[in-house]
């Protein structure tokens, strides 16, 4: 008897120690004496169902049933979590069990347009995008860059104080919703112009013939050819002090490699049309843009654009500046 009674008690000492060690968590006992327990629940080795590291699914905190002990540590497979979250069934879950938050889900985004996001430094072909439909609606004056800056957010702001939206100034989703019920979808050509500004309706003297149509309201350049444009590109003039002559020219003559020697700067595939003025390619203007002026000359900014018109105009073409 007394042997007896000493081998239940060491056999009930186990089973305390053994329960003291298993405590709350979820894991198996391993019996096949590799001496580490392992652990049974899902998302215990530190990475969420994503496989992200840091925020934990909460349904990664329901422990699992133990393994049976008769199955070698290390063959059974953790439960698979499902990567859309579900309710579970009322009739089949334990009572009183917690029910584990469903993960959120992100709004779909609308593959048909841009990103539900654009702000202040955004760039690329939904930046573009938004800028046309602006223009559409006469809300920005400027072509579209591809660029959201201060004048694009401004656009925006207006167009939501228009509607009664929140007048953040940045696309969001509802934004980009209301303005794309209102607009067309721009074409290839608006969304993609050759100019900064749209090119202003030709002055009558530039439909006919081979004529350099210069407008000082757009600031643009268009080299055309009986009222069709062939090329077009950003112009700039002369400060009020020295101011670019309006009127009708024509090409006196061509000069690919000119160098001013009043101003001692070069002039690049100049084109003289009154005196000293000239069309001319300017490497200020493509640095500093329009905050710098000419002294008298109209100035454009692509250099290739310049060359190529250099090449096709002739002496004696017409030159229209106007207003």
């Amino acid at each position: 008897m007394r042997l007896r009674s000493r081998a239940l008690s060491t056999m009930c000492g186990a089973i305390a120690v053994l329960a003291l060690t298993v405590g709350c968590e979820g894991v198996t006992v391993d019996t096949s004496g590799a001496g580490e327990p392992s652990r049974a629940a899902a998302g215990v080795d530190g990475a969420d169902d994503t496989g992200k590291n840091g925020d934990k699914d909460p349904r990664a905190a329901t422990s699992q049933p133990p393994a049976d002990p008769k199955e070698p540590a290390g063959a059974r497979e953790p439960e698979a979590v499902p990567s859309t979250p579900t309710t579970p069934d009322p009739a089949t879950s334990a009572p009183g069990s917690a029910t584990p938050s469903p993960t959120p889900t992100r709004p779909a985004i609308d593959t048909r347009g841009p990103a539900p996001l654009l702000v202040e430094g955004s760039e690329g072909r939904h930046v573009r995008e938004v800028q046309a439909r602006l223009q559409q609606l006469g809300l920005l004056q400027r072509n579209p860059s591809g660029y959201y800056g201060t004048l694009t957010s401004g656009s925006v702001r207006e167009f939501q104080k228009q509607r009664a939206l929140a007048q953040t100034g940045t696309t969001t989703p509802e934004t980009w919703r209301s303005l794309r019920d209102r607009t067309t979808t721009p074409t290839a050509a608006q969304l993609n112009p050759q100019t900064s500004y749209p090119i202003a309706d030709p002055d009558k003297r530039c439909t006919t013939g081979r004529v350099l149509c210069i407008s000082k309201e757009s600031r643009t350049l268009a080299w055309m050819i009986d009222g069709k444009v062939m090329a077009a590109m950003d112009v700039r003039f002369g400060s009020q002090y020295t101011p670019t002559r309006e009127g009708t020219f024509k090409v006196d003559f061509k000069s690919r490699d000119h160098h001013s020697t009043l101003y001692d700067t070069p002039m690049p595939f100049a084109m003289f049309f009154s005196g000293g003025q000239a069309v001319h390619y300017s490497a200020d203007f493509a640095a500093v843009g329009y905050n710098g002026a000419s002294h008298g000359c109209v100035n454009v900014r692509d250099r290739e654009k310049i060359a190529k018109v250099f090449d096709e105009v002739r002496a004696g073409d017409k030159v229209i500046v106007y207003s």
